[in-house]
């Protein structure tokens, strides 16, 4: 494709053919036009000013932007079909592989509606509608002037996708019932192949931008639009008909590629080539370490001679290593190492050096010690259940390694464990239920590990203490001036604190109070606050009847008269404001009938006692006896 010569008489046969092809004398005149342009052309790019080794302008892909007017021959069989002149646009991308010959894809979009020249009947109107083309194109494209020229004259003939497509209005109209008479409902879209050819100019105006002019003829079967193709009253159109048009179009072009560069000058003779040179010894940073591998780098060793190299390695005067630029060992113990390299090359009469010795180096390589854990400690050593206590503990490793934390326990949780200093929590450690006082030893142990996997281990202890809390109940509510325990108290008594007294290690704690308006006018002092808790004490170990059989030895009372240290607690079924009333379970307590109660609770033996029992009071033993079981 590169001969000049033989493409000239192919520029001619091409615009011979157009000329033969029977239609658009307009067409034949462009490709003439064209053709005198590229003779032009060719006469002002001679091939001597073209630079070496490149294009003079980039030009490898192109874009072509361009917009135009399509036109088409009226086919003179049926109707007479004819596609009414109308506007083209659309895109070109062109592939400029080789010199003289590129290859171009194209879409264009026409707006050419369809026009029947001759009516159904006569006396009936002509018919049209609008139409719309798309036509994709794959052209190879024959160019004049060589890539990279500033204009470029061309001849293409190619293959092209053609979509007729009515457009929507058109389809409504020809399926209206005002129409039916026309048997146009089945109007739609056709598609053929077609024959594209034609040629252009293409101008470059700078070294990016450019015009672009065409002339292209299309040949197609003429769209049918499935219309009938025969008479039948309405509208037809015969079958096998070839449609002949033009388009006309012009657009702008964007260039890709490179600009060939001036061809560079001759280089100088070279210089005298130097001895032999051995490069220089490094090693990566970091610290060099007993037991890991290091690895010792040569830069720089060259023969100007270009005569392979042979490498030689000494570690502390041993020869170590292959014939390589790299030399990697292990060193087995910490101290200094020197490193030494000679290379070699073969020795011939105009370069009579052959050995070199790059400049020695020592490595300071460190001992590798493995872990060790110490100072292990929990602080405090002794908690209550539920609280925490601090773990920590110093590890160390050497210079060679890094050092990891992991703590463990017996049981119970830990926050941090992967730390030096980690957090015990005691909630989780597990202890019998009931009152009893109870303690457990919880062992920590914490594992230092360094990444080479030796490891060193540390254990702490840690007293965790079990104090079981006082459980109060509900408070028992006495009618005013009354030390009579009512159906609620008895419920409290004999429901709930009967069956948990049950428990050896809890004692039952027995407070009565009395109210401001319940004290005596008389100089007497009121003993309705010890009657109440002989009351309450009767119903819990009396035996009988209706009341419980708790071990009085469990039992303390003290009464405290009006003082109301701890917050009032009364029962859910309170008691009954006034004697006349019906105790019923549920019914509301009277604000009045508060602070007239006795305190009941059951304390783990060897706790602290409530805040309002001052002291353990005794009760008469023959009252008691008396009493019975209250009713």
């Amino acid at each position: 494709m590169d001969s000049e010569a033989g493409e000239v008489p192919m520029m001619k046969r091409l615009a011979g053919s157009l000329r033969s092809c029977g239609w658009s004398r307009t067409l034949a005149a462009a490709a003439l036009v064209l053709l005198m342009a590229m003779a032009a052309a060719g006469q002002q790019q001679p091939a001597a000013t073209k630079p070496a080794g490149g294009d003079e302008l980039p030009d490898k892909v192109e874009v072509n932007a361009f917009g135009g007017g399509s036109f088409f021959q009226a086919v003179p069989n049926g109707l007479g079909t004819k596609m009414v002149n109308g506007g083209a646009f659309g895109f070109r991308l062109t592939e400029n592989f080789w010199r003289y010959v590129g290859l171009e894809q194209a879409f264009t979009y026409s707006a050419n509606n369809v026009r029947f020249e001759t009516p159904v009947a006569p006396g009936r109107p002509q018919n049209d509608f609008g139409h719309r083309i798309y036509q994709y194109s794959l052209n190879p494209v024959f160019y004049w002037t060589e890539r990279g020229s500033k204009i470029r004259p061309f001849l293409t003939v190619g293959v092209s996708a053609m979509y007729f497509a009515p457009t929507d209005t058109a389809k409504g109209w020809a399926r209206s019932p005002l129409n039916v008479g026309l048997n146009a409902q089945n109007l739609d879209a056709n598609i053929h192949p077609a024959l594209n050819y034609g040629g252009g100019l293409k101008w470059h105006l700078t070294d990016r931008w450019g015009v672009r002019f065409d002339v292209r003829g299309l040949t197609s079967k003429n769209p049918t639009f499935r219309l009938p193709d025969y008479p039948t009253g309405g509208l037809y159109i015969p079958r096998d008909n070839l449609l002949h048009g033009v388009q006309t179009t012009a657009g702008i072009s964007y260039y890709f590629g490179r600009k060939a560069e001036a061809p560079a000058p001759p280089p100088p003779p070279p210089a005298p080539l130097p001895g032999l040179n051995a490069g220089t010894l490094s090693v990566g940073p970091g610290t060099l370490c007993q037991g890991r591998a290091i690895t010792v780098r040569n830069t720089g060793a060259s023969d100007p001679a270009g005569r392979a190299l042979t490498y030689k390695w000494k570690v502390n005067g041993q020869p170590m290593g292959g014939n390589a630029p790299e030399l990697t060992f292990t060193p087995d113990r910490a101290g200094s190492y020197k490193i030494e390299m000679d290379v070699e090359a073969e020795n011939t009469p105009n370069h009579p050096v052959r050995t070199a010795s790059a400049p020695p180096l020592t490595l300071s390589v460190q001992p590798y010690n493995p872990p060790t854990v110490s100072n292990v400690m929990a602080n405090p050593a002794a908690i209550q259940y539920g609280q925490t206590s601090t773990l920590s503990a110093q590890g160390t490793g050497s210079a060679c390694s890094t050092i990891q934390f992991q703590w463990t326990v017996t049981e119970g949780t830990l926050q941090n464990a992967t730390s030096a200093t980690a957090t015990f929590d005691s909630k989780s450690v597990k202890f019998e239920q009931g009152g009893k006082i109870q303690s457990k030893t919880i062992t920590a142990t914490v594992r230092v590990t360094d990444d080479r996997g030796a490891s060193a281990t540390g254990t702490a202890q840690i007293k965790v203490d079990f104090i079981p809390s006082a459980i109060r109940f509900s408070d028992v509510i006495f009618s005013k001036n009354s030390a009579r325990v009512n159906n609620c108290g008895k419920r409290i008594l004999l429901e709930e604190v009967a069956p948990k007294a049950a428990d050896p290690d809890y004692e039952v704690v027995l407070i009565g109070h009395i109210d401001q308006d319940e004290v005596s006018k008389t100089k007497k002092p009121s003993d309705l606050d010890m009657r109440r808790v002989l009351n309450a004490y009767a119903v819990l170990t009396a035996g009988g009847g209706t009341c419980a059989n708790v071990d009085k030895s469990r039992i303390k009372v003290t009464w405290v008269g009006t003082e109301q240290v701890s917050d009032m607690q009364p029962g859910l079924c309170g008691t009954a404001a006034r004697p006349a009333s019906k105790e019923r379970a549920g019914q509301l307590v009277s604000t009045a009938d508060q602070n007239r109660r006795v305190e009941v609770w059951l304390v783990p033996k060897g706790t602290k006692m409530p805040a309002a029992f001052k002291e353990a009071k005794q009760l008469d033993e023959k009252l008691l006896k008396k009493l019975g079981c209250p009713k």
